[in-house]
């Protein structure tokens, strides 16, 4: 019996005649239809010298077609590796050294100067594939035979390998099994209640693991539909939520879709589930949705190198400020960063998960794989967290951004907390710089409300006495925009960045 992912998802399906996908701009694909161009894909792949084990590098902007290639790259026994459309000509000649894939498949627009940094790598096929469905790559396909025998996988065997954002250091390849995917992705569809009747709305990029597994393996395994918009776009997400029954997003297209005057009650009254993950969704946020739309968000916490570890309950509370309760089949700890000590419930420490979700290591970095590691298999995932009194996990922010000043440590969710509490504050970001007295000193970034007269005297105030006088911020600065990446989560190492040298000026 093979494990292969791709094997798995086509036992799943009753009605080959169901649709699968309908493009923003009306075009449909029924399951019937995916399979034959997935496996058109997968001959063409096989007849460019692709085999069992073979990176497939894609670098290209969503479409149908698009995700219908991770398909047949894994049917196919192959690797998919896909590539932010963001990352530039310099990161690609990184990540293609790295993984050392036999094809490369990019937009047509930029295949004259990515193909000779591909050949000059070695790679042996750089093909194009575009929006709409054509390039040399769909030629192929379309030649190809619509039959293919999908290549039997084992559990363990790489279905992907995802890179990490490399806010620090060289960016890591996270190498993703078939079980690690299928097991996730059969464990959400029973969480979140996902059936065959579901459509879900799908805006998010598919280079990441949101859209890519976490949005389309779900409705895959359901046999469900989507509504597949090639970008976030208010007006477009409007436009198609009275045909959905579900979506999943950033908290960026919460926050957007709150300020479109055609979100009511009535609009969205028989959605099934809303879904935000990938970066904090502010309480205020949530509270906002709710009171508008009468839905409480469902928030998760995941990552590229687990896919999805806890999850607000289905039924039952769904708490701002939390991600909820460990998935079924994962184990989930707070331990000692440093000494790996298991903490009592309540304290902060790292959050180590455990389970087949956990991905199998670090691509050719075997030394950053085993320090990943406990001795008893939990990855230590870099983010601090605790565990309150009812089970619901709390993420307090990524292991690196602990703020370490005058020698007590500084959480900068708690500081956050505080100053987003702030009438005419919109969000706030806290970061640590270098300080010569303190080691690092606290500074606040902060996004205020149009017209707000709100200035940095005003802040401080406001949190004297309501946090301790090491936690409180040395200076408060205030921006139009906090710098994000492409899945919303506020980069704050920029931020750092630009501020590192104020203390010491």
């Amino acid at each position: 019996m093979s494990d292969n992912l791709y094997t798995l998802i086509r036992s799943r399906i009753a009605d080959p005649a169901k649709t699968f996908i309908e493009t923003g701009d009306g075009r449909i694909f029924t399951y019937q239809d995916t399979f034959a161009l997935a496996q058109r894909f997968a001959n063409a792949l096989v007849e460019l010298g692709v085999q069992p084990g073979d990176r497939v590098a894609v670098q290209v902007d969503k479409s149908a077609e698009a995700l219908i290639l991770y398909l047949g790259v894994i049917a196919a026994g192959a690797i998919y590796l896909p590539l932010n459309v963001g990352y530039t000509l310099t990161e690609l000649e990184y990540f293609i050294g790295d993984a050392e894939p036999r094809v490369v498949v990019c937009r047509p627009s930029v295949e004259k100067d990515l193909a000779p940094i591909a050949k000059k790598l070695g790679v042996a096929h750089c093909l194009t594939l575009g929006a709409n469905g054509d390039g040399s790559l769909m030629d192929k396909a379309k030649a190809a035979a619509a039959t293919f025998a999908e290549v039997p996988r084992k559990a363990d065997d790489l279905a992907a390998i995802l890179y990490t954002s490399g806010t620090t250091g060289r960016s890591k390849g996270a190498m993703l099994s078939h079980r690690n995917l299928a097991s996730n992705a059969l464990t959400l569809v029973d969480y979140w209640r996902f059936t065959r009747d579901d459509v879900l709305l799908h805006a998010l990029p598919i280079f990441h693991t949101h859209g890519l597994f976490v949005a389309s393996n779900v409705i895959l395994l359901a046999g469900a539909s989507m509504i597949f918009l090639s970008k976030f776009d208010a007006d477009e997400v409007i436009k198609h939520l009275p045909r959905a029954t579900s979506m999943m997003g950033v908290p960026t297209f919460y926050v957007r879709l709150l300020q479109h005057p055609a979100l009511t009650k009535d609009l969205v009254k028989h959605i099934r589930l809303f879904v935000s993950g990938s970066a904090p969704l502010l309480a205020d946020t949530h509270k906002e949705w709710e009171a508008r739309t009468g839905h409480r968000i469902l928030e998760r916490y995941g990552m590229t190198e687990t896919n999805m570890n806890t999850s607000n309950p289905y039924d039952g509370d769904r708490i701002a400020g939390t991600v909820g309760f460990p998935l079924p089949g994962v184990e989930l700890r707070i331990a000692d960063p440093e000494s790996g000590k298991l903490l009592p419930q309540g304290e902060i420490g790292m959050i180590e998960v455990k389970g087949p979700n956990v991905f199998q290591g670090y691509w050719r970095m075997p030394e950053k794989t085993a320090a990943e590691f406990r001795p008893d298999g939990f990855f230590i995932t870099g983010d601090l967290g605790k565990i309150d009194e009812r089970g619901y996990v709390h993420i307090v922010g990524r292991g690196k951004d602990l703020i370490i000043s005058g020698g007590y440590n500084v959480y900068p969710k708690e500081v956050e907390t505080e100053i987003d509490s702030l009438p005419g504050v919109v969000e706030s970001a806290v970061i640590g710089v270098a300080h010569p007295d303190f080691g690092e000193g606290v500074t606040a970034v902060v996004v205020k409300e149009k017209g707000a007269t709100l200035d940095e005297t005003a802040v401080l105030r406001a949190l004297d006495g309501r946090l301790a006088k090491f936690k409180l911020p040395k200076r408060v600065f205030f921006v139009d925009d906090l710098p994000r990446n492409t899945m919303g989560k506020v980069q704050k190492n920029l931020l750092r960045d630009q501020y590192k040298d104020l203390y010491t000026r």
